[in-house]
């Protein structure tokens, strides 16, 4: 083993916590995949997977789990697999059983060269049966085996996923042998397609994983929806078709990612924390927008339409959150970020809406605030992309349309992003005390006036509990 891959595992407190609870039973217990894969290739080395014979994997699990004062679990029967988990340093360990009588025949079952490759926990030489370490070196993915793709077709998503990670070139072969199986793509889980996906659209390079599933011949199988944006055409507001908008519209968002302080001004540095808040099924809200970005134009085929020779999509927005919902229904994704995506889909016109309006009255900008919750500063973020990406002759994409466009959406982050941190304002008077007052009982009559107070004091139109108790016997 060379030197520097022991350095690199050694270094990991994952390892070393494995190697002292398994210091007696290490002759028998293998670091695979993933963790000897990433010190080759000069990634860090956080988790590790351990193969041990069969039987032996809870009781591995629960021994490191003690070394590192945190707990194990199973993670699936079926597979014979254990994790155990760290408390203060976040790594985790899976430990699962061989899956062959012997531990070359494991590796050689695996899915790719570069993860079937094995080390004794204990120390010593890499058992690499396929080639994994040269292929490391020459920073190619190769299929470890003809029936990589038949045995488990996730490993089609799994493939653009780790070569846009880790900077990796398919190797022409498993090429050929993805876009032979691609039609098997969308055969496993709903939850497993969407942890592929999600490393691919939350990675690295989105789009280069994108232009990988399409060369694979994926993209169709797995999200037919995208596909049929193909060949949509628009009006002179967009110079590109439906899918080529998205695209754009997904490559200016990363542009906003990595320049927020071009975007957002003295505002960067909430919006980073902002966007780095966790939302649903291990997404940050920076990730869920570059799903958003995807998915906010799925609506437009089921409803282009042309008259007097200019293309509409009028209520694509709607449609496009049903959409959004069958695909995070097929994908078994939470509820909380279906909801989340549908909600940057149906609220993603709007602020265009409110450009002719400016300078913004206070009750027009509380307006859209409330009509956008909770997704007001996301959906304010995805408007700036999408925006940015109509580069055609109409007119919404003249220079000064845009400007107008990013300037008003700089002004209504600032209120979203202080309505998410603050909560949304409260009336000047509580329910009870228009009951006491006015004689009114709780029901929607209450809840009206309570709204129309809550409004009235954001706009500054009533500023203390006197005036809102005779607005509201005016408003009554």
């Amino acid at each position: 083993m060379s030197p520097s891959l022991e350095e690199a595992l050694s270094a990991a407190p994952s390892v070393a916590a494995a190697r002292t609870a398994l210091e007696e039973h290490a002759a028998s217990v293998w670091i695979v995949g993933g963790a000897i894969r990433d010190a080759l290739l000069g990634e860090r080395v956080a988790d590790v997977d351990l193969a041990v014979e069969r039987g032996d994997e809870e009781r591995a699990a629960r021994a490191i789990a003690r070394v590192a004062g945190g707990s194990a679990f199973t993670l699936s029967e079926e597979h014979a697999t254990w994790r155990a988990v760290s408390p203060t340093d976040g790594w985790h360990v899976d430990v699962a059983a061989l899956r062959a009588d012997a531990i070359e025949e494991d590796l050689r079952a695996r899915d790719f060269t570069v993860n079937a490759i094995a080390m004794p926990l204990a120390g010593g030489d890499p058992i690499d049966p396929t080639g994994g370490a040269a292929d490391a070196d020459a920073r190619i993915l190769r299929a470890a085996s003809e029936r990589s793709f038949e045995d488990d077709p996730l490993r089609l998503l799994r493939a653009p996923r780790l070569a846009t990670a880790l900077g990796l070139t398919l190797e022409p072969r498993t090429v050929e042998l993805a876009r032979a199986h691609a039609s098997h793509a969308a055969d496993p889980a709903g939850e497993r397609q969407f942890a592929e996906l999600r490393g691919i659209v939350a990675g690295r390079d989105p789009l280069a994983g994108l232009r990988l599933m399409e060369g694979l011949a994926l993209l169709p199988v797995v999200l037919p929806e995208l596909e049929t944006l193909r060949g949509v055409v628009q009006n002179p507001n967009h110079h590109l078709d439906v899918l080529g908008h998205t695209l754009a519209v997904l490559e200016e968002w990363l542009g906003i990612e990595a320049d927020l302080q071009g975007f957002a001004g003295d505002l960067a540095g909430e919006v980073e924390s902002f966007l780095a808040e966790p939302l649903a099924d291990e997404l940050t809200r920076q990730g869920a927008l570059r799903f958003g970005a995807l998915f906010h134009d799925l609506g437009k085929p089921d409803t282009r339409a042309e008259g007097s020779g200019y293309v509409t999509f009028i209520g694509h927005d709607e449609v496009g959150a049903q959409i959004i919902a069958s695909i995070c229904k097929r994908l078994r994704t939470s509820r909380a970020l279906s909801g989340h995506l549908q909600g940057l889909a149906l609220h993603h016109l709007r602020l265009g809406f409110l450009i002719h309006q400016r300078p913004l009255s206070r009750r027009a900008i509380y307006d859209y605030l409330v009509a956008t919750e909770p997704v007001s500063a996301d959906v304010t973020l995805l408007t700036v992309a999408d925006r940015l990406a109509a580069r055609g002759e109409g007119p919404l994409a003249s220079p000064e349309m845009v400007n107008a466009h990013i300037d008003l959406a700089r002004e209504m982050l600032r209120e979203a992003l202080a309505w998410h941190r603050d909560g949304s304002p409260r009336p000047p008077v509580s329910g009870d005390e228009l009951a006491d007052e006015l004689g009114l009982s709780p029901g929607p009559e209450m809840g009206r006036l309570l709204e129309e107070l809550r409004a009235e004091a954001f706009a500054g139109e009533i500023t203390n509990r006197s005036e809102a108790l005779e607005r509201a016997r005016q408003l009554r």
